[in-house]
């Protein structure tokens, strides 16, 4: 990436030579503005959260509106603060968001019950019978498992059901009036075919015998998103979407649109980990890790769940419902209590000073464990989550050692999922870690690199974020459309046009440091009796 003047980051925007990426995170919406290069010109956000509503977590209708108007609003804002001008048009436009979960419409577009997210761990019986039904593994947060849950409930809104669909998907109808997905955010929905790129149809066919049984004769095909590769055309705004966007009336329809992505794809893409043999960790609200695979796995595994690339390469993925909110939240308590004594310091600040003596933290810090769990884990056989801080009597508080075990904490489960990959013989040349947590010195990308037991690579763009990756992939389908893409393939695209001069730096474990994981992990599973205790007793 080449940094852009001023100047000419001015006549890019005037222009409409840029692309613009949206991403529904589970804290914060982020809108992020490109240049044809990649570089990212401006930022604008707004935060939002979760709500549980009747055992459900959830998001409104109306929170993704107004959260969506407040991510432009504030990206208009900083580029008129930037470069002295107000964008009203842009070369390409993409939205990704939290993959899987389960929006469901009937006829007149209305959405049947509150938007279920990942997060819920309800669909336990569902999840069971499709996975032994197809023979690969359907994990609790994919939107055909929440379906046939709701189906197994004879739920009565059921029969009213007309179309599915992700986050992504819904606000990307919102914006073009397109019913379509990016394969990498459908294969969350429902099985791909490797060799069409479509829905698997031998599965789908199972499916529908399952449905029968429970009396529904609805074809799932049918209520599913039309499938799309990286690079193909999405539709465009319209201007129902433009006005819904920006609430000012400035933006102009007729923006070419890429295919709406989950923020698993957009994470391989900013990380440029889209091609075999590669692979990325994203940390954040949930943590996960997507590797691009060579050959089919030989086994199902309930800890793995098997999804897409952008383009439709299969990737083996670990995913984990809990990641670093609570490492965050107990900086927050250390950032209380410098306030408290009148110390000025950002979040960064807090966060290195607090992780800062984590990885020298002496002995007796074994005796601490840090169990992150907020919510449900199917990794570790958990429907619901009670977050702890235990430790044994003879051990020794330090900050060192209590930020040892948070961090350890945040990368057990993933580690458990990527120990079952290596016993596949899975093999990875690159994994490339990005994500908040990552601008810490230094300090989490060392211990994710303990607790994969491969080396990790942390480039300049680590922070940039899933905005970015749609971002990078609307302007692709740009290129695709104006010819400049040459037919290169994504990853030769991302390679030439966007990584060709990037920086990254690497990290290898150490022996000790991978026995010392090792060690802790153990010792965290076993504790897991406490977490089994704690949801059983404290409601």
């Amino acid at each position: 990436m080449t940094p852009s003047t001023d100047a000419a980051a001015r006549e890019a925007i005037e222009a409409g030579r840029t692309a613009l990426g949206i991403e529904l995170g589970s804290t914060r919406i982020k809108a992020t503005l490109i240049d044809e290069t990649g570089t990212a010109l401006a930022t604008g956000s707004a935060t939002w959260e979760n709500q549980l509503v009747d055992e459900v977590w959830t998001y409104s209708v109306e929170a993704v509106h107004a959260g969506l108007q407040q991510a432009y609003a504030d990206l208009k804002a900083q580029v008129g603060q930037q470069y002295g001008v107000r964008p009203v048009t842009f070369g390409a436009l993409g939205v990704s968001a939290m993959m899987h979960g389960y929006l469901a419409f009937g006829a007149d577009g209305e959405l049947l019950v509150p938007f279920r997210t990942w997060r819920n761990t309800n669909t336990g019986p569902a999840a069971e019978a499709l996975s032994q039904s197809f023979g690969v593994n359907i994990p609790l947060r994919w939107s055909v498992a929440h379906y046939y849950q709701a189906l197994l409930n004879d739920e009565p809104h059921v029969p009213q059901v007309r179309s599915l669909n992700t986050l992504a998907g819904y606000v990307h109808k919102l914006l073009s009036g397109q019913d379509v997905l990016g394969v990498g955010d459908a294969s969350g929905m429902f099985p791909i075919d490797a060799a069409t790129g479509g829905y698997d149809v031998a599965l789908l066919e199972k499916f529908q015998q399952l449905a029968a049984a429970q009396g529904s004769d609805a074809a799932l095909l049918d209520l599913l998103p039309k499938v799309l590769p990286a690079g193909a055309d999405a539709g465009r705004l319209t201007e129902a979407g433009a006005a819904l966007l920006d609430t000012d009336g400035e933006l102009q329809a007729g923006v070419p649109l890429a295919p709406p992505e989950g923020d698993a794809g957009t994470g391989m893409v900013a990380t440029n980990a889209v091609s075999r043999r590669t692979g990325n960790v994203s940390a954040g609200t949930s943590i996960f890790a997507m590797v691009v695979l060579e050959r089919p796995l030989a086994n199902m595994h309930h800890e793995i769940d098997v999804v897409t690339t952008p383009e439709g390469l299969p990737v083996a993925m670990v995913h984990c419902n809990n990641g670093s909110s609570e490492l965050g939240t107990w900086v927050g308590i250390f950032a209380e209590f410098a306030a408290a004594l009148g110390v000025e310091a950002s979040s960064d600040q807090i966060f290195q000073a607090v992780l800062g003596g984590a990885l020298e933290a002496g002995e007796g810090s074994e005796g601490l464990l840090a169990y992150n769990l907020l919510s449900g884990e199917p990794i570790a056989a958990l429907d619901e989550g009670r977050p702890l801080f235990v430790r044994t009597p003879g051990s020794r508080l330090t900050l060192g050692g209590f930020a040892k075990a948070q961090l350890y904490g945040v990368f057990a489960t993933l580690s458990l999922g990527m120990r079952i990959l290596a016993s596949e013989g899975v093999a990875i040349d690159t994994m490339f870690a990005h994500g908040g947590l990552f601008r810490t010195g230094g300090i989490a990308q060392k211990t994710l690199a303990a607790a994969v037991g491969s080396p990790v690579s942390v480039g300049e763009s680590a922070t940039e974020g899933g905005s970015w990756g749609i971002a990078l992939l609307a302007a692709y389908t740009r290129a695709v459309a104006d010819g400049t893409a040459a037919g290169r393939d994504l990853g030769t695209w991302l390679n030439e046009t966007v990584f060709a001069a990037a920086q990254a730096e690497s990290v290898t474990p150490t022996a000790e440091e991978i026995a010392d994981y090792a060690a802790y992990l153990e010792r965290w599973q076993a504790g897991l009796a406490v977490q089994h205790a704690a949801i059983d007793s404290i409601k």
